[in-house]
Parts: C-alpha cells; structure tokens; sequence
C-alpha cells in the first residue's frame, strides 16, 4: 500500500472518529437539556397539584376572598394549558409558559397573603402544611430553573461552536432559549419610601 494512501486512510479514520465523538457528544447534552426540563415541568406539576389541594382547604373556610380565589383558578387553568415540547422550544413558546407561571404565581401570592385576614384559615393545620408545601415547591422551581439554563448554556455554545456547529446543523440542533428573569426585576425594589411615608 502507497503510503499516500495510508495517510488519506488515517486521515478519513481521524474525521470520522472526530465525527463520530462529536455525534454522541451533542447527543448527550441534548438528552440532559430534555432531563433538565423534565425536572422543570415536574415541579411546576407539583405546584399545580398543591394548588389544587390548597383551593379545597380555602374554599372549606367560611368568609375566605371568592375573586381571589377565582384569580387563582383561573391562573391555574391557563397555567397548565400552556404546554412546551422541548424538541420545539423558541423564545415565544417559553415567553408564553414564563407569562402564565408568573401569572399563576402572582395570584397564588396574593392568595396566601389574605390569609392574615382570615384567622380561622391560618389555624387549620392543612392550610399551614400547604403553604409551607408551596413555598418549599417555588424554591425547587427556582432551583431546577437555574440547573435547566445552566444546561442549555452548555448546550447552546456546544452547537454554537465550530466544527461541532457543522455537525449540529445537520442533526437541526439550534440555540435553545432559557428562562428569563420577570419584567421589572432589573430594578431594585424602593424600600426607603415605604419607611419615610
């Protein structure tokens, strides 16, 4: 065998293996970016489902706030209608999810605050283990918000990248968005105001 051709041969098995790693690489990470958001949708599910629970022990209290209550079942149904495939995630859809949650979570905020109104509501034992439920639920929210756009950073600069972005294109992987912080939220909030009135 010339010796040309062992290097064209060598060369050809460098490509393909590089190929090859490349492959199972933007595999992986895809996969994880699909784990990630499963965990994501898993503890917004949980939210919903406490919710639900949360609606019944309120709706047992007598004299509880109906359009707040209402405000909240309907944050919910919207909520849970607004459904992303991660195979079709764009930064609309997932606008579109982050403004039904945010929404769901205002009005669940402000029905937990008129509990202060409603003494016979904050001394059922139910109500206080929701409540603590919930607020142990938005805390994973947030956690497994952080760890799914930490993924997808990974994810994006891998197909992002050359050569591997030659290979990413052709498997139709492309940038995927992330979560964004609220509207307003750049903004530190005028605490000095409410001390001075």
């Amino acid at each position: 065998m010339k010796r040309s051709n062992i290097i064209l041969l060598s060369v050809l098995a460098i490509v393909l293996l590089w190929g090859v790693s490349t492959y199972n690489g933007l595999i992986s990470i895809n996969q994880e970016v699909k784990k990630t958001w499963a965990n994501v949708e898993s503890a917004y599910q949980r939210r919903n489902d406490l919710v639900n629970q949360l609606i019944d022990v309120v709706k047992q209290a007598s004299n509880y706030e109906k359009s707040t209550l209402e405000a909240v079942v309907n944050a919910r149904a919207s909520a849970t209608q607004v459904k992303l495939d991660i195979n079709d995630l764009t930064p609309e859809k997932m606008q579109q999810f982050q403004a039904a949650q945010q929404s769901l979570s205002g009005a669940l905020g402000r029905l937990l605050a008129i509990s202060e109104n409603y003494p016979n509501l904050k001394a059922m034992e139910q109500y206080g283990k929701l409540q603590n439920s919930i607020e142990e639920t938005e805390n994973r929210i947030k956690k497994e918000r952080d760890i799914f756009n930490e993924t997808v950073a990974r994810f994006n600069v891998k197909v992002k990248k050359l050569p591997t972005a030659l290979i990413a294109g052709f498997m139709g992987y492309s940038e995927k968005p992330m979560f964004q912080a609220e509207a307003g939220t750049e903004k530190a909030p005028d605490v000095g105001s409410r001390f001075n009135n």
